[in-house]
């Protein structure tokens, strides 16, 4: 695969801490609200700009991207973003309860998107897609990396540990805990391992087979689509211009850490409390009910399912006959849709339906209960969560390479990659 070095647009070192975000989707337009209060330097800031106005204004209007290309400028113009003098990459590590992982960042081929050298996993939705893409086209810029994950490499782990023995160019703790730490890797670099790896990465990516999309499926189909529309407006384009490509960071897949991806379905479809149970684990029913307790249950395992209903927990196990070696189908969150969510539930595309609510598992337990019992609270349920274990990355790597899509909201990465570090200009 391709991997080239950008002249990032990047904050200066005393304010990096200030304006690295978390990424823009993990907010609703209420908390991204909340979160900019207060915070002028906030990447967020400009990857949500409907925050700088009032709630009644069309989160999508023109005038919303046009305050992002305002923002941004400002910031280059200020001084709070430098722009390196010459293409460069980093490394981006992240430490989260005392396990980091460490990634490089780069610029990857579109070609190697739409190739399948990248490969994807999910589907994306079109509304998120149009919105990424006004944002890129706005700022003329790629603000949100794409998370990337390859199996790993021994040549890349060389220059990767020799680069980190180095003084890094930011380390900063994020008000979650998250510890952040980044290495420039420039072709003149007084560090030799620095500049031994800027000259080796391109030459050991391009013996890594293939990639895969771990998390911003919608930030790279959108830089994808922008980059094929410049094309088309430059007929005359080589391929080396830098819309030919979008900013990633590239992790080893063994560092990654993936976490459970919750449901909520806001109510049982018609059914009482009774004939969903016996639906569910009845005779005929995808599951056994294997005990009941009011305390918060988390599944331990693959095939076990944590459900709240009615202010008490069940552990679910999926019934032998209903579990598959097919790498999507035997998947727990293929299963709860297929056996569940579709046929119990009345949740046939659960992109479109507005009775389903997806929690990542970084909320916990406690979010699922507190969503349930604020719809029972209002009459409108009984609703019922849904706690999953984990999809593995090993089933996420085998659902890619089979060319095949999970359903939408199966993995949860954490830590979240900070917006705002990096900037691709195109």
């Amino acid at each position: 695969m391709i991997v080239k070095p950008f002249a990032a647009v990047r904050p200066t070192v005393s304010v990096a801490d200030q304006v690295a975000a978390l990424p823009y989707d993990v907010y609703d337009r209420a908390e991204a609200a909340a979160a900019v209060d207060g915070e002028p330097l906030s990447f967020l800031n400009i990857d949500r700009p409907e925050t700088q106005f009032s709630a009644d204004v069309d989160m999508y209007a023109p005038e919303v991207y046009a305050k992002a290309r305002e923002l941004f400028d400002a910031r280059r113009a200020d001084g709070t973003f430098v722009t390196e003098p010459a293409p460069c990459f980093y490394l981006y590590e992240l430490t989260m309860n005392g396990r980091s992982q460490t990634g490089v960042v780069a610029c990857c081929a579109i070609d190697d998107y739409l190739e399948n050298v990248i490969k994807k996993h999910e589907n994306t939705l079109e509304k998120k897609e149009l919105d990424r893409i006004r944002h890129i086209d706005a700022l003329d810029a790629q603000t949100g990396p794409i998370f990337l994950t390859y199996r790993d490499s021994d040549a890349i782990d060389i220059l990767v540990a020799a680069v980190k023995k180095t003084a890094p160019l930011y380390d900063f703790v994020g008000e979650d805990g998250v510890t952040h730490r980044v290495w420039r890797m420039a072709a003149a670099s007084e560090e030799t391992a620095c500049s031994q790896a800027y000259a080796g990465l391109v030459a050991a990516f391009a013996k890594v087979p293939c990639a895969y999309i771990a998390d911003g499926h919608h930030r790279a189909v959108s830089a994808v689509k922008v980059g094929l529309a410049r094309r088309e407006a430059n007929p005359g384009y080589d391929g080396t211009e830098e819309f030919n490509y979008f900013m990633s960071v590239l992790f080893p897949a063994s560092q990654l850490s993936i976490l459970a991806y919750n449901r909520v379905v806001r109510d049982l479809n018609g059914l009482t409390k009774d004939e969903f149970l016996n639906a569910l684990a009845g005779e005929n029913g995808p599951f056994e009910i294997i005990h009941k307790q009011e305390s918060q249950l988390e599944p331990i395992d693959k095939g076990a399912v944590g459900m709240y209903l009615d202010r008490e927990w069940y552990g679910l196990g999926v019934k032998p006959e209903f579990e598959s070696s097919d790498p999507v189908e035997g998947l727990d969150v293929s299963i709860l849709q297929e056996k569940v969510l579709a046929p119990i539930l009345g949740i046939g595309d659960p992109r479109t339906d507005e009775r389903i609510e997806f929690v990542g598992g970084i909320r916990g337990l406690r979010e699922l209960e507190r969503k349930v019992n604020r719809i029972d609270a209002r009459g409108d349920g009984p609703a019922v969560a849904f706690a999953m274990f984990p999809t593995s990355i090993d089933e996420l790597l085998n659902v890619a390479d089979a060319g095949r899509l999970m359903p939408p909201k199966s993995t949860w990465f954490e830590p979240k990659l900070r917006s705002g570090l990096f900037a691709h200009l195109i």
